[in-house]
């Protein structure tokens, strides 16, 4: 697992750009497990390999802590949300590393406010050639995830009326998103390099499609989810796709190349799932049918169950699944908060509370120092 979180101001609550300080101080405590991300108002943690779900749980929780503890030796807090609820303080600063720098050259204002966090899960697939028509299955399925892990509703102090606007966000690149279909990993890498030829995409051997195989280690990368509040909510994310890329092998290797879904009916289905979330009905981007979310996911569980009961995992998908019913969505939740006091504060409270692992715990004295939301 990997995810990206946004480094807090305790009295104003925008994100703050002192990502290299809490970086130096986490490593000393997990060494690589926490780096930098594309701005310096981010860091990242990461988990070793792990085969169950609760050791996933253990290792997040435990990186999380070392994230969380870092921040709060330079003064700050850690919060799991896919945009920065109020904002920044101070200028955008873009991390030092030589990718974020040519994708600034080659994408110039495009990259303005691309400050966003998200959650990538690994699954472990060390065939290229499989991993690429794996996501051929994948494909219809990623609207749906959208949607379980939507956790982006507000961003510099307004309600975008969505609840993923990190996926809108997203959207605006030419080479972001769903992956194309393609027939074999030739055809993956032909088109890859024609759309860097293009300038459409930086770098072929890094694309940054929401399902690749990834250039660095022998896993699928599945990029498309929000990061979540909870680190709950990342495992039962992270084994209904595991349970995914498990189905999708089999299905592979019995000579089954996957589905030629029609992108334009994905990207519709991508942007339903950003707007509504969890809340009501999604693009079924299969049949192209609008059908109710539980719908969908009821046709998840029974189409991946076997890979669920195999790895034990089934248990702990449908508690994360019983509890979208129950609270919705990282939106929903969002959403929620800010209603008690139409305060933003709140939001962000809550958030740094549920990504910290401190639940429960009272804000510390902090100020209200909300703002009233402007309206979508």
């Amino acid at each position: 697992m990997e995810e990206e979180f946004f480094l807090i101001d305790p009295d104003s609550r925008a994100v703050a750009s002192l990502g290299s300080r809490v970086v130096a101080r986490a490593r000393e405590a997990v060494g690589d497990l926490v780096s930098g991300e594309f701005d310096e108002c981010q860091v990242e943690v990461k988990t070793p390999p792990c085969r169950e779900g609760s050791a996933l749980y253990d290792e997040l929780v435990a990186v999380r802590g070392a994230a969380a503890a870092a921040a709060r030796a330079e003064g700050l807090g850690v919060c799991a949300s896919g945009t920065p609820v109020m904002g920044r303080k101070g200028p955008a600063i873009v991390g030092d590393h030589p990718r974020y720098r040519a994708g600034l050259d080659q994408f110039g204002t495009l990259l303005d406010g691309f400050a966003i966090c998200a959650a990538h899960i690994h699954v472990h697939m060390p065939d290229r050639e499989v991993a690429v028509l794996v996501g051929n299955h994948l494909r219809p399925w990623l609207p749906l995830l959208v949607a379980m892990s939507a956790n982006s509703p507000f961003v510099d102090g307004r309600d975008t009326g969505y609840a993923s606007w990190r996926t809108v966000i997203r959207g605006r690149f030419p080479a972001l998103g769903p992956p194309p279909y393609v027939e074999s990993l030739d055809h993956y890498e032909r088109l890859a390099a024609a759309l860097q030829e293009s300038e459409a995409m930086l770098d072929a051997g890094i694309p940054f499609w929401d399902v690749r195989p990834n250039p660095q280690f022998p896993t699928l990368e599945i990029r498309v989810m929000d990061v979540p509040a909870e680190a709950a909510d990342t495992v039962g994310l992270a084994v209904l796709v595991r349970a995914l890329v498990m189905t999708a092998r089999a299905l592979v290797q019995r000579g089954h190349a996957g589905p030629e879904t029609c992108s334009e009916l994905v990207r519709a289905a991508y942007w339903r799932a950003a707007r509504d979330g969890w809340s009501g009905k999604g693009v079924d981007a299969l049949t192209g049918r609008i059908l109710p979310c539980s719908v969908q996911t009821a046709r998840l569980v029974e189409h991946v169950r076997p890979a669920l009961e195999e790895h034990g995992d089934l248990d702990r998908a449908m508690g994360f699944l019983r509890r979208l019913g129950e609270r919705g969505c990282g939106a929903q939740r969002q959403r929620a908060s800010w209603r008690r006091r139409a305060c933003l504060a709140d939001v962000v409270d809550d958030l740094e509370r549920l990504t910290s692992g401190r639940r429960g715990e009272p804000p510390g004295g902090r100020p209200p120092g909300g703002v009233t939301v402007r309206p979508a």
